[in-house]
């Protein structure tokens, strides 16, 4: 069982209601997304683990159990070029659940004319391996999936 940790602060919700047919289709995989708040901050690691991909706007962290989850900040982030992001970490690195990877700002996403939602998805895993999903409210660290 691999615990899956809220990468923002905002409203945790299903990918069906993402903007986005790729993550609302679940064609990358199950998982949650989170509508997040808009003040700048810091996106954390949702689990332990090496970061294999890291972009601006999204990255992969695979645990030592081999499984791999994307963080993607924000819909069409990929054609900002990295404009509003901030890496703090790099590819390659070890990081432990809840450290710092990249700073954003949502609210600058958003008055863009994009999305601010981030998918947060268990890659490869079989539909229903995803269990014990938060509802409302989360905060950076809290607690927003099993991965079974």
């Amino acid at each position: 069982m691999t615990t899956v940790l809220a990468p923002v602060a905002g409203a945790a919700m299903g990918l069906r209601s993402v903007p986005d047919p790729v993550f609302s289709e679940g064609l990358v995989g199950p998982g949650m997304a989170i509508e997040p708040d808009r003040e700048p901050g810091r996106v954390i690691s949702p689990i332990a683990g090496t970061i294999v991909k890291l972009h601006p706007h999204a990255f992969v962290v695979v645990g030592d159990d081999g499984r791999g989850v994307l963080v993607h900040l924000g819909i069409d982030t990929v054609q900002l070029k990295g404009e509003g992001f901030e890496l703090l970490a790099a590819e390659g690195d070890r990081v432990s659940a809840g450290q710092p990877v990249v700073a954003w700002d949502p609210a600058g996403i958003e008055a863009g004319g994009r999305s601010p939602v981030c998918p947060v998805v268990a890659l490869d895993a079989v539909a229903g391996a995803v269990i014990g999903v938060a509802e409302g409210a989360v905060k950076a660290g809290d607690e927003l999936f099993e991965w079974a």
